[in-house]
């Protein structure tokens, strides 16, 4: 198992303080990344709820940069415990402060209608370089972007349009990857949920950037952050297999992007949906 998936394993193995309250390790990289906290509140909600309920969305906003120097308190509120539905908040706290707040909604399996897009037309994960080998290469120009490259050894990422396109100049405001966890996963709904959130932060915000003719090395000159996310999941997946991960920003407008994007599994199926709202404030 590559370290880099056994780091974030272990950073899910929260430790319990007290009922409802947990604390949650971080890397000391100097940086927090989003999915890591969304990963970290979804198992903080999951072991306060019924194992019958399954959860069905959340949606989070980040209040504050988290600290990597030090741990995560996750605060879980059982806000309600209804016949079909439960209502979870969880808060992760830094130095005294709220970083980050979610709500989460979980609900019985029940029979009903079903529809859904199609999945769209486009290669295969086995005709793609993985976005590991892309950064590496990329890193060679822009040393900076190395410290991406590693979070590719946990996640088997591959971009169908290349993680370059947008330094070329504009391009479509879409984007496509396949991805999945690099190693077998046990049998455990808590974990793949919690992988499946920690993925759906990737490349949001590159997206909204792309037809502004910016690519992964342009970072520096913007001011970027994550301020809300939210995520829907419809049928069941497993994060150690193929997902295509669509994604599209509809606008950016008032120095915010918007992007959403949808999780099919390989037979097409749409298992998931995601949505967030990113700062991206021109520097200077």
């Amino acid at each position: 198992m590559h370290p880099g998936l056994q780091s974030i394993l272990g950073d899910l193995d929260l430790e319990e303080i007290e009922v409802d309250l947990f604390r949650g390790r971080t890397d000391d990289s100097g940086f927090v990344f989003g999915g890591h906290v969304l990963a970290q509140a979804v198992v903080s909600a999951f072991r306060s709820v019924d194992e019958s309920r399954h959860l069905h969305s959340l949606h989070g906003y980040f209040l504050r940069p988290g600290d990597s120097s030090r741990p995560i308190l996750y605060e879980v509120d059982r806000i309600r415990d209804g016949r079909s539905f439960t209502t979870r908040r969880v808060v992760a706290i830094q130095n005294g402060e709220a970083i980050f707040n979610m709500a989460t909604s979980w609900h019985v399996a029940e029979p009903g209608l079903e529809h859904a897009f199609p999945a769209p037309q486009v290669p295969g994960p086995e005709e793609l370089t993985s976005d590991r080998e892309a950064y590496e290469e990329l890193a060679k120009q822009h040393p900076e972007m190395d410290r991406f490259a590693d979070r590719f050894g946990a996640i088997d990422s591959r971009q169908v349009e290349g993680i370059s396109t947008a330094s070329k100049g504009s391009h479509s405001p879409s984007r496509h990857s396949w991805l999945k966890i690099s190693a077998r996963l046990p049998d455990d709904a808590e974990i793949h949920l919690a992988l499946l959130a920690y993925m759906s932060d990737m490349d949001f915000m590159s997206t909204a950037m792309l037809p502004h003719g910016r690519g992964p090395h342009d970072f520096h000159s913007f001011k970027g952050a994550s301020l809300d996310h939210a995520l829907w999941f419809h049928r069941p997946f497993r994060a150690d297999e193929w997902l295509l991960f669509a994604k599209e920003s509809p606008v950016a407008a008032g120095a915010r992007g918007f992007v959403r994007g949808h999780f099919f599994d390989r037979a097409g199926r749409l298992v998931a949906s995601a949505t967030q709202e990113c700062l991206i404030r021109q520097r200077g």
